[in-house]
C-alpha cells in the first residue's frame, strides 16, 4: 500500500481515537418559573463549541478535550450568564435546570448531577398556543415527532415521519397536480393536507423534505381559533417547526442509500457570521433519488434551506428562514373507482390488481418547485410583553404530466374484471400565498392572578393562476382475467398476439400530440382574509387555569377575476374554551376543551341560473383528557376522547335545490406515550379509534349514516422502541423495533354504489445501529413481512414492500 495512503490512514485514526476520548457537556435551560427555554444560545467561552438548547431547554456539546470551561448562555430578553464546568475524558457533565432570569431578578446556583431523560418527549410548544406553554398546562391535544427519532428511524420522505403520531393515517399519495398536490392524510377522521411551516402558511404540492425539520407537531382538533379555516382541517393541522441557527460552528453530513435505488445526501452546516457571536447562519441542504418499487416510476428532488438569525441586544432579534425545493417525479399509482354506478369489485381479492404494475412511464412526470421565505423580528417590550412581527411569502408550482386511471361504467362487455379510462394533462400552476402577523404576547399578574394572553391581527392573501391544459383520454387500462374480452370488446383487437391490458401512449411525444389539440384553462383567482384574534390563559391557582380564545375573520373571495358571478364576503367568528386542573403540580392534569372550526363556503349556480349562498359551515368540538409527566421526565403520556360535530353542511337536494341542513359526527380515543423506563431504552406508541358518521343528509344521499370515505380506518396503532448499550465492550451499539397496525378501510362507502373495503395490515420495521460522539450508522428493514398493503380515499394506492437501507451521519 501506498505510503501517503497509510500515513493518512493512520491520522484519521489518531483523531477519531482522540475524538472518542473527550467528554461531553449537557444540560438544560429553563426560566426562572422553570419553563424550559427554546432556541437559548449556548458557547463554552474560548473554544468554538456552542449549540442552541431545544424544545425542552436541553442541550448537548461534544468532543470537549479535558479540563475547566465556562459556558455561557445568551437569549433575547433574558440576562446573560456564565457558568463554570469541569470536562473528565470519556465522561458527560450534566447541567441541569440553569435558570435565566430578567434584569429584576436573582439565580440560584446550578446544580451539576442528573442526566437527559426521555429524548422522544416535548414538553412545550410556542406554536399550538401561539405562546410559549407546557404540554401538560394546555387543554388542546397535539403529538410531537422529534428530529432525534427521525433520524433514529433513517427517516427519508414526509410520509414515513407521520407514522409515528397516533390518529394520522395517508389517504392520497402526492399527486403534484397543482393547488392540492400535496398528500393528503387523515386525522380524526378528516382530511388535511401539510401546510404549516412554524406555524404560518406553506404552500406545496409536492411532499415536504425531513432534510430541515426540527420537529413535527400533529395539532388535534378544529383549531380555526388560533390558525384560521383556508389551510387547515377539522381534524386539525400538521405543522412543521425548522432548524434554527446557534452561535457556533458545527453540523453533520449524512447519507442513505438502500433498494430500489435509494440514495440520499444531507448536509446540515451552521456557523457564527460576527466576532461578537450574535449574527449566525445554518443552511440544510439535500438531495434525494429513488425509484419505484413498481416497474416505472422514480422520485428525484434537490433541497436547500439557509437560515440567518441576528441577536441585535437583549432586547430585539431577528429570524429569516428559508427553503427551495424542487421535486421531480412520475404520478404514483392510485386506482379511482367508479363514482356513478355501483361497484363491479368490492375487495382486492375481487380485483386481482397486481400491485408490480405502475401503469405509468418514466417519460411523463411532474416537476413541484416551491418556495418559502419566513421573517420574524422579536422585540422584548419590557418584562410582561414581547411584540412578535412576522412576514411569510410562499409559492408552489406544478408543471408536466399529471395522469390519472378512473373506472368507466360504459364498458359492460366486459364482464370478468374493470376497464380504467386513462386521463392525462399538462398543468402549468402557481400559487402564491402572502402572510402577515402582528403578535402581541404578554405574560403577567392582575393581583394575584397570572395571565399569559396573545392579541394578534393577521393578513392572509392567496393568487391561484393556472395555465394549465384540460384533460384528454389516453387509452384504457383492463385489470382481471379475461385479456380477450377486453381487447375485443373495447380495443376491437382480434389478434391474440396484439392483445394487451394498456392502450395507453406512454412517451412525451405522444401524450404532445393527444394535448395539442386541448383547450387551455386560463384562469386567475384571488382569496383575502383579515383577521384578528386574543387567547387568555388565567392560573386561578398554581394547578387551576382557564384557557378563553377568540377570532373574527373577514374573508373576501374574488374567485375567477375574469368574473364577479363567483364573488362573495363572509365574516366568521370562531371561539375556543379550555381549563386544566393539576391535581400533582407538573405531573398530572385533567382537561377539557371546547374548540371551533369554520369553512366558508362559496355560492352555487344551478343550471337553471338559481344561485345560493350559505353561512359559513362550522365544526365544533368537545374533548376530555388527562396529560401524565412522571419519573422525573421518564415517562409522558396522553390520553383523551373527543366529540367533532360539523354542522350547516351543504347538502344537493336536487338539480335545481341546495339545503344547509347537513350534520356530521367523529368521536373517538386517543393515547399516546413516550418512556424512558430504564437507561438507554426510548419508546413512542400510540393507538386511536374514530367513529364517524353522517348522521343527518338530505333523502336519498349517498353517504347517509355512512362512515365518510375520507375518514380512514377506524383503529391505528404505532409502536417504535430503541435500546443503546451505555457501557462495557458493546458500547454503542443498538437495536430498534417498532411498526404500524391499521384496521381494514371502507375506501369507497355509498348507499347506492356499494362499499370497497380494505383489509387490516400490520408492517413491522426493525434496524441495528452504532453511535458514539461523532458517528451514527444505522441498518434498518422497513416492512420485514413484506406485508402487500394499501391506502385510499376512493382510490386505491398500493404501498412499498420490504425496504433495505442503510444511513451513515458523521457530525462535527
Amino acid at each position: 500500500m501506498n505510503k501517503s495512503i497509510l500515513t493518512f490512514l493512520a491520522s484519521v485514526f489518531c483523531v477519531a481515537i482522540s475524538f472518542a476520548q473527550n467528554g461531553t457537556l449537557n444540560g438544560k435551560i429553563v426560566s426562572s418559573d422553570n419553563l424550559p427555554l427554546e432556541a437559548v444560545t449556548v458557547t463554552v467561552n474560548g473554544t468554538k463549541f456552542g449549540t442552541q438548547t431545544d424544545s425542552q431547554g436541553n442541550f448537548e456539546i461534544k468532543n470537549l478535550k479535558s479540563g475547566n470551561y465556562t459556558l455561557k448562555t445568551s437569549f433575547v430578553g433574558f440576562k446573560t450568564r456564565e457558568i463554570t464546568f469541569s470536562i473528565t475524558e470519556n465522561q458527560t457533565t450534566t447541567l441541569e435546570d440553569v435558570a435565566l432570569s430578567s434584569k429584576a431578578e436573582t439565580l440560584d446556583e446550578v446544580v451539576l448531577n442528573g442526566t437527559k431523560t426521555n429524548p422522544y418527549a416535548r414538553k412545550e410548544s410556542a406554536v399550538v398556543s401561539k405562546m410559549p406553554l407546557k404540554d401538560i398546562e394546555n387543554p388542546q391535544v397535539y403529538n410531537t415527532i422529534s428530529s432525534e427519532l427521525l433520524k433514529e428511524q433513517v427517516v427519508t420522505n414526509f410520509d414515513d415521519a407521520l407514522k409515528n403520531a397516533p390518529g394520522i393515517d395517508k389517504l392520497w399519495e402526492s399527486t403534484g397536480r397543482g393547488s392540492d398536490g400535496a398528500g393528503y392524510f387523515s386525522l380524526r377522521g378528516f382530511a388535511v393536507q401539510p401546510t404549516m411551516v412554524n406555524g404560518l402558511p406553506s404552500l406545496t404540492n409536492g411532499s415536504p423534505d425531513p432534510a430541515n425539520i426540527e420537529r413535527i407537531e400533529v395539532i388535534k382538533g378544529p383549531s380555526g381559533t388560533l390558525f384560521g379555516s383556508s389551510l387547515i382541517s377539522y381534524g386539525g393541522l400538521i405543522n412543521v417547526t425548522t432548524k434554527r441557527p446557534y452561535n457556533s460552528f458545527g453540523g453533520s453530513v449524512s447519507y442513505v442509500g438502500g433498494t430500489y435505488g435509494l440514495n440520499r445526501v444531507a448536509v446540515d452546516v451552521n456557523t457564527p457570521l460576527s466576532t461578537e457571536k450574535n449574527v449566525a447562519m445554518r443552511v440544510n441542504a439535500a438531495y434525494h433519488s429513488e425509484n419505484s418499487f413498481q416497474d416505472a416510476g422514480f422520485r428525484k428532488s434537490l433541497f436547500i434551506a439557509p437560515s440567518l438569525s441576528y441577536e441585535v441586544n437583549d432586547k430585539l432579534s431577528f429570524l429569516i428562514n428559508t427553503e427551495f425545493y424542487n421535486g421531480k417525479s412520475t404520478n404514483q399509482t392510485m386506482l379511482f373507482l367508479d363514482r356513478g354506478a355501483p361497484l363491479r369489485v368490492h375487495n382486492l381479492g375481487e380485483l386481482g390488481y397486481d400491485n408490480k404494475r405502475s401503469y405509468t412511464s418514466n417519460d411523463l412526470f411532474i416537476e413541484t418547485p416551491s418556495f418559502n421565505l419566513q421573517g420574524q423580528m422579536n422585540y422584548k417590550i419590557n418584562d410582561q410583553w414581547t411584540s412578535q412581527t412576522v412576514i411569510s411569502r410562499t409559492s408552489s408550482k406544478s408543471e408536466g404530466y399529471y395522469s390519472y386511471l378512473y373506472e368507466g361504467t360504459q364498458y359492460t362487455p366486459v364482464t370478468d374484471g374493470i376497464v380504467l379510462a386513462r386521463y392525462t394533462s399538462n398543468q402549468n400552476s402557481e400559487s402564491i400565498g402572502t402572510d402577515i402577523q402582528q403578535n402581541f404576547i404578554g405574560d403577567f399578574k392582575i393581583g394575584s392572578l397570572r395571565n399569559r394572553l396573545i392579541v394578534g391581527f393577521d393578513y392572509y392573501n392567496m393568487n391561484v393562476v393556472n395555465n394549465g391544459s384540460s384533460y384528454v383520454q389516453d387509452g384504457y387500462v383492463y385489470i382481471g382475467n379475461n385479456l380477450q374480452q377486453f381487447n375485443e370488446s373495447v380495443l376491437g383487437i382480434t389478434d391474440p398476439t396484439l392483445y394487451t391490458d394498456d392502450s395507453g401512449t406512454l412517451s412525451q411525444a405522444g401524450v404532445d400530440g393527444l394535448l395539442a389539440g386541448s383547450p387551455r384553462s386560463a384562469s386567475k383567482t384571488k382569496q383575502e382574509i383579515y383577521s384578528a384574534y386574543a387567547s387568555n390563559v388565567l392560573n386561578i391557582t398554581p394547578a387551576l387555569s382557564v384557557m378563553t380564545s377568540l377570532r373574527v375573520d373577514r374573508f373576501i373571495n374574488n374567485g375567477d377575476l375574469s368574473t364577479t358571478a363567483d364573488d362573495y364576503n363572509q365574516t366568521a367568528l370562531s371561539p375556543k374554551f379550555g381549563v386544566v386542573f393539576q391535581p400533582i403540580l407538573d405531573k398530572v392534569s385533567v382537561f377539557a376543551n371546547f374548540m371551533n372550526g369554520f369553512s366558508n363556503v362559496a355560492p352555487i349556480t344551478t343550471p337553471g341560473n338559481n344561485i345560493f349562498t350559505f353561512d359559513p359551515e362550522q365544526a365544533n368540538q368537545l374533548e376530555v383528557g388527562t396529560k401524565l409527566n412522571l419519573l422525573n421526565d421518564k415517562l409522558t403520556a396522553g390520553l383523551s376522547f373527543y366529540t367533532v360535530k360539523v354542522s350547516n353542511t351543504v347538502l344537493q337536494v336536487s338539480p335545481e335545490e341546495y339545503i344547509q341542513d347537513g350534520e356530521q359526527t367523529n368521536k373517538g380515543f386517543e393515547a399516546n406515550i413516550t418512556a424512558s423506563p430504564i437507561a438507554g431504552l426510548n419508546i413512542i406508541a400510540g393507538y386511536s379509534y374514530n367513529d364517524s358518521k353522517l348522521e343527518k343528509a338530505a333523502e336519498g344521499n349517498e353517504f347517509a349514516n355512512r362512515r365518510p370515505e375520507s375518514a380512514g380506518p377506524q383503529n391505528l396503532a404505532n409502536l417504535w422502541a430503541t435500546y443503546k448499550i451505555l457501557d462495557g465492550k458493546l458500547q454503542g451499539f443498538g437495536l430498534g423495533f417498532g411498526g404500524n397496525y391499521g384496521s381494514e378501510n371502507k375506501i369507497f362507502n355509498r348507499n347506492g354504489a356499494g362499499a370497497f373495503t380494505l383489509p387490516d395490515y400490520t408492517v413491522i420495521n426493525g434496524s441495528l445501529f452504532y453511535s458514539s460522539n461523532d458517528f451514527l450508522i444505522t441498518l434498518k428493514l422497513d416492512n420485514i413481512t413484506n406485508k402487500e398493503y394499501y391506502k385510499g380515499w376512493s382510490t386505491i394506492s398500493p404501498q412499498r414492500p420490504r425496504i433495505f437501507s442503510i444511513g451513515a451521519t458523521y457530525n462535527f
